[in-house]
């Protein structure tokens, strides 16, 4: 037999109930062999509920609360620090333009239309920048210092991307806050600590200043 058509039998018998034209298959009944079972799916509520009584008795659920509310804790206490800032090295200094469009007309509580749809509006035109921003990495006790000395909490806000605001404040006696998810450093562009942002008149200016070469 040539190779051909040897392996045209090969494929015929795993293809050929497949291929159009091929002849019917049989189907035989060999019976039931051994006990069968019923095909059950277990309510997914129900089945979280059994497991929370079940550690609930064992005391596996206390243990679990507590390693939860610990974890929430240390959370809170040390916020994840802010992704891709590093100790400035150099001086840099920017402004941001806070202008935005608004998508419908603006009135004040007495009615008064304040803007209109589609008018770029700067907010400075009506409010202030009572306090100077500063941003610090707070496991630096060099920018920490260096930030506290540039003003009272009346005169600067001192904004960590790393470290805790807790135990700063407890040690320093003073408030200190920290840029969850970097969403402030992210909108002025901050890359490098201490950074500061401060109004200048319709604007912000925003510094990124080195501390010794960007040494602790």
């Amino acid at each position: 037999m040539k190779a051909p058509v040897i392996l045209g039998a090969i494929i015929g018998v795993f293809t050929g109930p497949l291929l159009p034209g091929a002849g019917a298959l049989s189907a035989k009944d060999f019976g039931q062999f051994g006990e069968a079972w019923p095909i059950i799916e277990p309510d997914l509520f129900q089945t979280i509920k059994a497991k929370l009584v079940a550690a609930e008795k064992s005391g596996k659920l206390d243990d679990l609360n507590a390693r939860f509310a610990q974890r929430v804790k240390q959370k809170v206490m040390r916020p994840s620090p802010v992704s891709g800032i590093r100790p400035a090295t150099q001086n840099k200094t920017w402004t941001f333009d806070p202008s935005v469009s608004v998508d419908r007309n603006i009135s004040d509580d007495k009615g008064h239309l304040i803007a209109v749809a589609g008018q770029r509006v700067n907010p400075f035109d009506y409010v202030s920048l009572s306090q100077e921003l500063i941003f610090i990495d707070g496991d630096r006790s060099s920018e920490v210092s260096w930030a506290m000395a540039q003003g009272s909490d009346r005169e600067v806000k001192i904004i960590m991307v790393n470290g805790s605001p807790f135990e700063a404040m407890k040690e320093h006696k003073r408030r200190f806050y920290f840029d969850q998810q970097g969403t402030l450093s992210e909108k002025f562009g901050i890359r490098h600590t201490p950074a500061t942002v401060q109004q200048t008149q319709n604007v912000l200016t925003i510094s990124e200043i080195s501390l010794d070469g960007g040494m602790q």
